[in-house]
């Protein structure tokens, strides 16, 4: 038996429906504050997790983030986005065009590892290289995100039943 978005009750499409408005709501906010933090340049990556006290012309001074600061942040996404990308990769896969890209459902996870690990890797060992594999990541996660999320309500939204 093969289950379609498009053929669901109208009272759980609809629940669908609100949840994915809300999530991307959610999600972009918080690239809105990335923006805020980073001005989505490498170095404001560098300069929100290691700090930019040397720099006496910043606009505002930055400090490096201590081990606890930098655990509950990576801790807090990873929990909080693998859930998310769940419950979107589910529905998701409920898509006709989920068949042809099944990755797509997968990418958001492998970037969200890139991305905090990098996060990691760049405060613990100051390896400033590693700011384009969190930029990298975190677009390749962000696009498949939205990606899905327009597919998905592509067939909730849709009049077939």
């Amino acid at each position: 038996m093969e289950i379609s978005l498009s053929q669901m009750p109208k009272q759980i499409k609809n629940v669908l429906t609100a949840f994915i408005f809300t999530a991307t709501i959610g999600f972009s906010i918080g690239l809105f504050f990335i923006n805020h933090t980073t001005h989505f340049k490498v170095k404001g990556i560098e300069q929100n997790y290691l700090g930019n006290e040397e720099d006496e012309t910043a606009d505002e001074m930055l400090f490096r983030k201590s081990e606890r600061e930098i655990l509950t942040t990576i801790h807090n996404h990873i929990t909080s986005m693998s859930l998310l990308f769940l419950a979107v990769g589910l529905i998701f896969a409920l898509t006709p065009i989920a068949k042809r890209y099944k990755w797509l459902a997968i990418e958001p996870f492998v970037s969200l590892f890139l991305t905090f690990g990098s996060i990691y890797f760049l405060w613990k060992f100051e390896w400033k290289w590693i700011s384009y594999v969190t930029m990298i990541s975190g677009i390749a996660m962000s696009t498949s995100f939205y990606i899905m999320v327009y597919f998905s309500l592509q067939s909730l939204l849709s009049k077939k039943r």
